[in-house]
């Protein structure tokens, strides 16, 4: 216990020493050049005060939280069911690969004018290419986890007398989890990537539409308060999923198990 005590001490004092020394080189290379070019550390914080003062950093993160959250949740309820389908039934595998392949190399950015064109100037633009995003990364994680379940376990289960439903039920699923889960983490990452390019060009609020219009002003200082909203914001969201998974995954692994 208390070794575990010191090594998360040790943790945080390499937190906090980094952190150190990353403002110590943010403030020199500041010190060096002007505001408008690369705004010094107190002047990003007099700006992400003012802006919480006002309300408006949060009327931005909150329609940009709203957006990807809405759009990577709809992508991972349709990416994973798919991802399985493709996994375990070939026809299925063969008769879609091809375009999942096809699409996944294709930037959600390319689609942008297009979503305008089909949905318009309102929130479902900007979450199709949210769900765009998620979609094809989670199928891609949950096939792989499906094809790499070992066939002896399957063998296995079928010798003692599994029908094909509880194989994938007691067998494939479970063993994919982490596969899965996996993809949504990283289709998380992308759909941060991707709010910003969506809300640059078709949106009147946002982290987003913050940064692209802080550039038209010259407002450098609101464009840091911008990425490193979206940087916090990254961080903690991805921090209580992965809260979320320690919790709950051995929960539902046991409970498909079990059922």
């Amino acid at each position: 216990m208390k070794t575990e005590t010191i090594a998360y001490k040790n943790i945080y004092f390499v937190y906090a020493f980094s952190l150190f020394l990353f403002f110590i080189s943010w403030f020199a290379l500041a010190s060096r050049t002007i505001p408008l070019f690369f705004p010094s550390p107190w002047l990003v914080l007099l700006a992400f005060q003012e802006m919480i003062k006002d309300g408006t950093l949060w009327g931005h993160i909150q329609i940009s939280l709203f957006r990807i959250l809405t759009g990577w949740a709809i992508g991972s309820g349709l990416g994973i069911p798919l991802g399985l389908l493709m996994g375990d039934i070939r026809f299925i595998r063969n008769m879609l690969n091809p375009y999942v392949q096809f699409f996944r190399f294709i930037p959600p950015i390319s689609f942008v004018t297009l979503s305008l064109i089909w949905f318009g100037m309102g929130e479902t633009s900007k979450v199709v290419l949210i769900i765009y995003t998620t979609i094809f990364i989670v199928t891609i994680n949950t096939i792989a986890g499906v094809m790499s379940v070992n066939s002896i376990h399957v063998q296995s289960a079928l010798s003692l007398g599994a029908n094909r439903f509880n194989i994938f039920i007691r067998v494939i699923f479970p063993s994919t989890v982490p596969f899965l889960l996996t993809g949504m983490r990283l289709a998380m990452g992308n759909s941060f990537m991707t709010i910003v390019s969506a809300e640059m060009i078709a949106a009147d609020k946002g982290l987003g539409f913050l940064i692209f219009t802080s550039r038209l002003f010259m407002q450098t200082e609101k464009i840091f308060v911008g990425i490193i909203s979206l940087g916090i914001l990254g961080f903690v969201v991805d921090a209580i999923f992965r809260f979320a998974i320690n919790k709950c995954a051995k929960q539902y692994l046991f409970f498909f198990k079990e059922k």
